[in-house]
């Protein structure tokens, strides 16, 4: 085991709680840190600051915003009638790339998953539902291919149809450039689910 002073131990221990940040890693970057200039040092530092202190949730789509609403929500050459549903903020940048979708979005922030203990209070449906207005004329429910994802986005199809919404899931399949024979089974029959004519 390494033996730091404890300054910088504690620093390893910050950088460890980072997600997808291990020891050796959360080493790595502390040492990095440490052979920075000191002005260097001070920016990072600054812009942490200054960042979690400005940062907010948008109040009406719920995506990370410096301005209320945010700017997709505030852009009036948006679609309003179609609201992309997504798991978490970085999910509103991966859409973006695509630069195919106009509408707005609405930011779960988790989805339900009786194993970890969440359920549908514990994630932003409620705001979801306050959102359906006759303006909203379509969902589309962007959650991840997992277990956690499809259980959500079969609740929010079981509660916004009845209300006379249209509720779309993205596609899921193989991959540009993917290899039929890596895909599972999963993966295949949701291919083939999503097939659209040529």
């Amino acid at each position: 085991m390494d033996f730091y002073p404890i300054a910088i131990e504690k620093l390893i221990e910050e950088f460890a709680k980072l997600p997808g940040i291990g020891y050796k890693t959360a080493q790595r970057l502390t040492l990095h840190v440490l052979n920075l200039p000191q002005d260097e040092v001070r920016d990072f530092a600054k812009a942490l600051v200054e960042a979690r202190g400005t940062i907010k949730y948008c109040s009406i789509c719920g995506n990370f915003t410096d301005k209320d609403p945010c700017s997709i929500c505030g852009n009036p050459n948006r679609d309003k009638s179609t609201v992309c549903v997504v798991e978490q903020p970085k999910d509103i940048m991966s859409m973006e790339k695509v630069r195919e979708f106009n509408g707005v979005y609405h930011v779960l922030h988790g989805t339900i998953s009786p194993m970890a203990g969440r359920g549908p209070e514990q994630i932003k449906l409620r705001e979801l539902i306050r959102r359906l207005n006759g303006e909203i004329k379509e969902i589309i429910v962007a959650t991840n291919p997992n277990i956690e994802g499809e259980a959500t986005a079969m609740y929010i199809s079981k509660i916004v149809k009845p209300l006379g919404v249209k509720v779309t899931r993205i596609a899921h399949g193989i991959p540009v450039g993917g290899d039929l024979d890596y895909a599972d089974e999963v993966t295949l029959s949701k291919a083939l689910e999503g097939r659209r004519e040529i």
